[in-house]
Formats: structure tokens, sequence, C-alpha cells
């Protein structure tokens, strides 16, 4: 029998690879669940730390799925358990940068493996634990060193904490930059299983934490701690749970197939069909196997999800012959969607997408032994030792495994020795081995939460914080791709979520869209300035004005402050004694403590054209609604009919104003989770210390910057676009000062045309070129640009002036200020220097999408086939979606091989996309690179011009303009071959 990363067994001869990438963690998850049920737990998280990395799951009574998920870059369909997988784990190898302590993302492995290990390896998280105390030499088998006969190699840690100390120089022991890197390992893990449960409405607090894997054992209490959980089950075979649950594993056949029928009774009689066609497809695959046709238990699944979203919800539709109701049926779904996402709406029809059934059966029969509990004491101690934890040393006793009994309870600090682990106890923790041979670690001592760390830049401190900050964003960033109703949104993900402090500087960001991040502070900025005084709680706001801060109308930025409480009547009682009145009252406006904000490109905000983004538009007006500080939310209330006016009042007004404001409603709740966690994360650390780190992180960045320029000389640049105008950059460091000017004097005055890209704009590509120029790990924020002065003329195609048009200089402006800035830096050719803007739609239909085409090549590195660059990150929608949604055929979308740029190194390939209509639409298509190719770099050759055409009915082809509009009927195909990147060096 083979494991399958669905969590089941199967036949060899029915077993295939794409079953197999999550098999091992799969196992793990099942060996979590039996166990933890075993020992009476409901509600479990795993937490599988091994050498290289941590696996995270969630289990409340059903194995949790995927049907799609990504592995290594690569998107896969099919059945697997829902993982979450980081990369800390025992063989995290440890970094000190001059600023921050980083934990990973790189392992030592097993060859050479941690210091310890006695192979020359690196310091890794195992020797933190070396160090702290927490792994005791002495207990651990001599299998170490060229022999393998040699114990571990404590002295060579210690030596190496002592130099890296030194290295630190801030009179911190050893011991205490090894609690400090132990530190962000734990902030890492808790930072994963938010992943799988914050993030998805899950109380984590109500969970117990299963606990396995070789190195769980050692930060076990400190994982718990960091989410506020306060049981850990550590099961006797818990080093080698993921084998052990593969022998408790059930042999399982899973079937799925769509139905895409409206909720009701017709659904209900089509679900019944399917599953009973299924049913006997998955019964007869696991009977063939052996398995008894009365020992098989057969769920049927509903997959639940709201009409013109792509989010299904998978809820119980019924077991073996029995289908559920409907209204059971809804139930569910209402009660998942409410937990997951915060909300639901009865006004909104649902829809059965599809149907899934699974057989279960033949897996072994699972029983544990209940042993006989003894009140005698505790046996004496095989040691008395200390360790360093949570900053201080801390006396505790050592005991073995073998010579504890059930009923035996061990109050922390204390290590328990097992035969494959080790367990710490952390202080305020006590272990109990029950009947069952269980280890239960239960917290008996309230955890202190609130944390008082001081104000000033520690270097572990500055490494948790920047996790939190980005966290944060993150979780913004899953909200708003949940809750989303547009394609454009939810699945290409063009989008972009941030924290950011009082006064509006950008703090932290998830790994969004760069032209976004680099911009949306000005934003928050116009809001802040524009409200003075009138901001209250409960309001939240929303600009796309480009020339006050946004950058094209599509992209709507959604701002809400974060005030010190929720109360929105912050009053003070004055002693006054000239008051009129003895309760006379003086209103203090309330404190706003910072701000988060996402921003969406929306599928249409009106104008001359479908979706927006016309290449005929030559005033800001034909591009769509103009909304320049637009008070959203006021006290609380969604001001819906205000909203409705705002879309429908412009000349050219919004096309489905109905998919605006949902997708406005998704931000302002991604908006309302990050208020949540920056609460909680006040209440944790208190504000003073959560504002100091926020300008803390800032520092860091702009010291990593000033590290780039230090390496920077004098440079420029020029390139040519499409329509003749020219961007210029000249880029002059002064090395005392360790400052950077960026000066664009000489770039083409401001356009006729949209191809006009605002300040704001402009500024993201600089923070974006630079940030990518500091080749390390630091978040993207306001700090990048302290050490960097930028200089753009006025009324230059850089700084337009209303009411310029300036749809295309967003998208394709910014590409060109990005390849000018690398090639002024000689860093890289050319990227494809264009995002190949295809909208097409009707009065019903409104589509955008941005075509890939292959990286530049740079110096030692070549590029990559088929992905976004640069200013851009989003995603193609995948073609079943995009069929499903619009009325299209996409005929083909392949890789043109050899196109890219040929050097030393070469530039990756680009593509060509052939989308086919199934009814009549209007088409646009803003792009760049079809007159002038793309340039190689350092003797590499330039890559090739893109083309845009269209195939008539006639079959006869007719070619677009780079920037062009056109009408095209049912049956005719728009074809889309993108530009490619430049080499980089003389081919050899």
């Amino acid at each position: 029998m083979f494991m399958m990363s669905s969590g089941g067994l199967t036949a060899a001869e029915l077993f295939r690879g794409k079953d197999a990438i999550l098999s091992g963690p799969a196992a793990g998850v099942v060996g979590m669940a039996e166990t933890g049920r075993a020992a009476g737990f409901s509600r479990l998280i795993g937490f599988d730390m091994g050498g290289t990395s941590t696996d995270v799951s969630h289990f409340a009574g059903v194995y949790e799925r995927a049907f799609e998920t990504e592995v290594a870059g690569v998107r896969m369909r099919a059945p697997m358990m829902l993982i979450h997988t980081v990369a800390a784990g025992g063989g995290s190898i440890l970094h000190f940068d001059g600023a921050r302590f980083r934990v990973g993302p790189d392992s030592a492995g097993a060859n050479p493996g941690p210091k310890c290990y006695r192979r020359g390896g690196p310091l890794a998280v195992t020797d933190a634990n070396v160090m702290v105390g927490k792994l005791i030499q002495d207990f651990f088998p001599k299998i170490f060193g060229p022999q393998q006969n040699q114990p571990l190699d404590a002295d060579a840690v210690r030596v190496a904490f002592a130099a890296m100390a030194k290295e630190i120089g801030d009179g911190r022991s050893s011991e205490q930059v090894a609690d400090g890197f132990i530190k962000i390992a734990v902030e890492n893990m808790a930072n994963a299983i938010k992943k799988i449960s914050v993030q998805r409405g899950y109380d984590v607090t109500r969970y117990a934490l299963n606990c396995f894997g070789g190195a769980g054992g050692q930060h076990a209490c400190l994982v718990a701690d960091a989410l506020g959980m306060e049981s850990v089950l550590i099961h006797p075979l818990s080093s080698l749970l993921s084998a052990y649950g593969m022998g408790l594993a059930d042999i399982r056949s899973v079937r799925q197939q769509a139905i895409e029928e409206p909720f009701g009774d017709k659904a209900r009689k089509t679900l019944q069909s399917v599953s009973r066609r299924l049913a006997r497809a998955t019964i007869d695959e696991v009977t063939g196997q052996g398995v008894a046709r009365s020992k098989i238990a057969l769920h049927v699944r509903a997959h639940i999800r709201y009409a013109g979203t792509d989010t299904p919800l998978i809820v119980d539709a019924g077991r073996d012959a029995k289908l559920a109701s409907l209204q059971s049926m809804k139930s569910a779904f209402e009660r998942a969607h409410k937990a997951q996402f915060g909300f639901i709406d009865r006004a909104k029809a649902l829809v059965i997408e599809a149907v899934s059934v699974e057989a279960i059966g033949g897996g072994a029969t699972f029983r544990e032994k209940t042993r006989k509990t003894t009140r005698a004491k505790l046996p004496a101690p095989a040691r008395r030792t200390r360790f360093f934890s949570n900053g201080k040393w801390q006396r505790a006793l050592v005991y073995t495994r073998e010579t504890l009994a059930p009923g035996h309870k061990i109050k922390g600090p204390a290590i328990i020795v097992e035969p494959h682990q080790t367990v710490v106890v952390e202080h305020g923790w006590r272990a109990e081995l029950t009947a069952k041979d269980h280890l239960v670690l239960r917290r008996v001592q309230k955890l202190k939460r609130t944390r008082a760390i001081g104000t000033h830049a520690d270097p572990v401190m500055l490494e948790v914080f920047n996790n939190l900050f980005m966290s944060i964003a993150e979780q913004m960033g899953v909200a708003l791709q949940n809750t989303a109703y547009s394609v454009n949104i939810k699945e290409r993900l063009d989008f972009s979520c941030a924290v950011f402090d009082g006064n509006g500087s950008l703090v932290a960001n998830a790994p969004h869209m760069p032209v976004h991040l680099g911009s949306m502070d000005r934003a928050v900025e116009t809001i802040i300035r524009e409200n003075k005084g009138k901001i209250r709680p409960g309001n939240v706001y929303a600009i796309n004005a480009p020339y006050n801060g946004g950058t094209h109308l599509p992209d709507i930025t959604v701002c809400t402050p974060v005030f010190a409480t929720q109360t929105t009547d912050n009053r003070r009682r004055t002693t006054d004694k000239s008051a009129s009145h003895p309760s006379s009252v003086v209103r203090r406006p309330p404190s706003i403590l910072f701000w988060v904000a996402s921003r969406g490109h929306h599928a249409d905000v009106g104008g001359i054209s479908p979706g927006s983004m016309s290449p005929n538009a030559t005033t800001i007006e034909q591009e769509g609604v103009y909304i320049d500080n637009f008070k959203l939310v006021e006290r609380g209330r969604f001001r819906e009919k205000e909203t409705y006016q705002l879309l429908q009042g412009a000349k050219y007004p919004a096309r489905n104003p109905l998919q605006n404001v949902n997708d406005i409603k998704a931000q302002i709740a991604a908006n309302e989770m990050g208020v949540r966690e920056l609460r909680k994360m006040v209440r944790y650390f208190t504000l003073p210390v959560v504002r100091a780190y926020m300008r803390h992180v800032q520092d860091n960045a702009a010291e990593s910057v000033r590290r780039v320029i230090d390496r920077l000389h004098d440079s420029s640049f020029s390139i040519e676009t499409d329509q003749g105008s020219t961007i210029k950059v000249r880029i002059a460091v002064d090395k005392k000062k360790r400052e950077a000017t960026v000066d664009f004097t000489g770039t083409s005055p401001q356009q006729p045309s949209n191809f006009n890209a605002p300040e704001p704009v402009t500024r993201a590509a600089v923070l974006y070129v630079f940030r990518v120029m500091v080749d390390d790990d630091i978040p993207m924020n306001a700090g990048c640009l302290r050490p960097i002065r930028i200089i753009i003329p006025k009324k230059s195609m850089l700084t337009p002036e209303f009411p310029a048009a300036v749809v295309a200089g967003n998208v394709e402006t910014s590409q060109e200020v990005t390849n000018c800035l690398f090639g002024a830096l000689g860093a890289m050719a050319a990227a494809q220097g264009t995002m190949n803007n295809l909208n097409f739609g009707n009065a019903r239909y409104q589509y955008y999408e941005t075509i890939c085409s292959g990286s530049p090549a740079g110096p030692g590195f070549p590029g990559t086939d088929a992905v976004h660059t640069h200013m851009t990150n989003t995603r193609l929608t995948d073609p079943e979606i995009l069929e499903f949604r619009y009325p299209v055929l996409l005929e083909d979308f392949h890789i043109r091989k050899n196109s890219g740029g040929r050097g030393e190194w070469n530039a990756g390939d680009g593509i060509r996309r052939t989308i086919r209509f199934l009814e009549k639409m209007e088409c646009t298509i803003l792009s760049g690179h079809r007159r002038v190719p793309p340039f190689g770099l350092a003797g590499g050759g330039d890559g090739q011009v893109g083309e845009n055409s269209v195939r008539r009915k006639d079959g006869s082809i007719e070619k677009l303009q780079g920037c062009d509009a056109t009408v095209i009927d049912a049956g005719e195909a728009v074809i889309i071959q993108t530009p490619t990147a430049g080499g980089y060096g003389k081919p050899r």
C-alpha cells in the first residue's frame, strides 16, 4: 500500500505521482488526528518540527483538504491535506546581518548539519538549544564526528556563539544570543500556525497543540505561549508520528465532479444522482483492495459558494445512502462562511459548484492500552541542571521518560529526555503522563501577556516585529482575496495590503503589487491631510485620484485609521472653575495610532471603454469615476447609497457598480482584520514599544539601502518608448552622506496620450528598484527611500497635471522607468517593459488581465520563462474560471521557445496567447515594445518586439497597434504575442 497526499492509502497499481507530493506530511496529519482523538482532544493544531522545516495543520473532527495546492511554486489540482510549511527547523541557519537576527530560510540539512554535529556546519537552531542548556550533550548517543563515535560538540557551539556575541557587541551573553534566535524561530512557527487557523476564522486558544517531529518538543511550550494555547500533547511515538500515522491510515478513494447549479431542489436531485454514480466508483475501488462493503463508510460533500464568487466551502451533504436536506447544507455553509470570513449575505444566491464523494475503509483498528496510574512520588531526577529561557536562567530537573509512570506530574522548568527527542517544560507549565502514556503539558500559571521589552532597537525583537508587521499585511491580503467579488481581485490577485504608522509612512506590506506598495502611502497621507481634525473611529475612506496620491482610476485605495480605543466618544472631564456647568466636558479628538490600507484594481470604474483602460482616453474624465477623499464608512455605517451615487454619477459611470461595491466591502473587511491584529499587538507589547519598532524597521530598511549606495557610482541611462517619448535618469552618489540622488531631468514633457505616470508611480519604481538591489530579506517600507532624493521635473510625463490621462502610466510607463533604473545601475537587462493590458467587455461582462513574458538576464543569472516582472506580479485567471465566467474560449497559450534575448546569460522566453470570443465584445489593448525592442546589457542581445492581432471570421489576420481598440464578433479571436526581455553579456 502507498500513502497519498489526501491522507489515505491505496494499492500500488492505483498510485500516481501526483498522489505522493505531500504524502509524508499527510501521514503526520493522520497520526496527529488519531492520537489527539485518543487523548481526548477534539480540536487540534498539528505542529511537526523536523530538521529543515515545520509543517502545521488544523483538525476539528474532519480532515481538511485543498483541491488546489501550490508546491515549490507549481500549482496542482489534486486532493491534498491542507498543510502549511515554514522554513524553520532544527537545521535552520542563524544569521546576524549587523542589525537583525534571522533564522533561515536556509538550512544546514543533515550534512553537514548544525555546528554540534562535528561536520563543520554553521550555527543552527539545534545549536541554540545546546547553548541555552535545553539539549544536554550527555543524553545524546555518540554518533557524531568522522568515525560516528563522538558526542555532540557543545564546546564548538559555545565558541561559535561567543564569537557571534562579540560581533554583535552590545554586551549580551552567548546564552542571550541563542535565546534570541530561539524566540525568532518560535515566532516564525507561530505565524505559520496563524495561516491555517486565525486567518481562516478559528480561535486557536481553544485548541491543543499536538507536537511531533524530532525538534518539536524543545519548542512546544514556547509556540503555545506565542499563540495563547494552554495544552500540548506529545505522544510517545511523536518523533516518529508520520510513520505511525501511515500505519493508522484508512484506504480511501475520492471522486469529485462539477455541478454548477443554483442551490435548490433541482440541484439537490443532481447532487443525489451524481453522488450515487461517484459512490459506486469509489466503493468499487476500495472493495477492489480487499475491504468488505460492510466495512466501508461513505461521505458525500457539497462544494457551495455564493453566486458570482469563486471560493466554495465544503460542507457535509450526507453519509452512506442518506443525502442531507437543503436547509442542513445551507446552515452548514453559513456557519462555515461566518467563521472563516466574518459575515454571511442572505441576499446573495448560492451555487452548488461540485460534489465530492469519499469511500473509507480498511484502516488499522486503533486502540491504545490504558494503564493504571500511580500515586507514587516522582523518581529521583537523572540530573539537576539549569537552562536559559525567556531572558533568564532557570533551575530545572531532568527526567528520562522510561523512569516515569502514568500519573506522574512534573512542574516546569524541567527537561524530559525520550529515546528520540527532548521535551522542554517551560516555567508556568506542568507535564503529566496520562494512563495512555501520553505526555500532556498544560499551562498552570496564567501567562503575562504584556511584554515590557523596551523601546530601543533590539536585534532580536527587530526581526520579530518585521515578521509580525508582515504577517498582519498578509492576513489582510488573505481576507481580501477570500471576500472579494471580482475575478480581478479574487483570482488575478491584483491587490495590495499594507500597514502604516500614524503619519502615513509605510511600515510593512505583504508581497503583493510593487507598483501599489510604493505609492499607497501618498494616498494615506492625502486622507490624513484633507481630513485633519475630522477623522473619527468607525470612519473609512476611499481614494483613486492620480494627482492626489493615487496611480490610475481602476486602483481604488481604502484607508482605515486605527484608534487607541473603539469608543467613538473620547471625553475628558475638566475641573475648570470657570465652566458654566459643573459637568462640563472638554472633547478631545481621539488619537490615531496607525493606518491600514488596501488597494484593489477594479475591473471597471467607467470611462469610454469597458475595463476603464482605453488606449484612446486623453483626459482623466474619459478614464472613469474620479474618487478624491470619499468617506465610505461614517462611524461604522457603510454609506451604500452615497457610494452608488458616486459610481453612477460620473459622465462615464461604472458599468457594474454592484461589483465595485462588493469589492470595496471586501477591502473594508480586510482593513478591519489589520485593525484587530494591530490592536492585539498593542495589548501584548504596549503602544510605546509598537510605535518604536515601527520606526526601527524603517531605520533598518534605510541602513540596508545605504549599504547598496555604498557600492554604487554615478551613472545615467535613457530609453525611448514606442510613442517616441524619452525617459532619462541620472543617479548621483554622495559617498560621504551615503545618499543618492535619482534625477529624471531630461524626461519628455506631459503627453497628450495616457502614458503619463503620476509622481507616486515613479516613486514606487525607485523604491522597488533599490529594494531589489538590497538583495536581502527586508520589508519594503518608507525607510528604503530615506537615503534617496528623487527629482522629477514639473509638467513632465512623470508628473502630469489635471486633467491629463494617466491609465497607461501606471501599467506601462512604470515598467519603462524600472527598466531605465536597472539599466543605469547595470544590474540587469530590460524586462519586456509592458504589462500587455488586455480588456474586453460589454454591458454585462468586463474583464481585464495582464500578460507575462520572460524575465531579463543579468550578471551571473539567466531569465525565467513566462513570468510577470517588476511592477506587477498578478496571476492569470485559470482557464476553467475564465471560460466559465466569460463567453470566451482560450484556444492557445504557449511559451515561445528561444524567443528571449541572447547573451552569455539568456533572457527567459515569451508567450503567445489566443482567446476566441463566443459573443460580440469591445476589446482594447494597452501595450508597449511593439516598435522598440527591450534592450540587452553588457553586450547582450535585445529581446523581440511583441505583436497584437485579431483573427477575423474569414481567417484573415488584422494587425493591431500597441495601443488599440476594436470590436470582436463571436467566432473571432484576439492574439497577443508578448515582447521578450534582453540578454546579458556577449554570447560565448
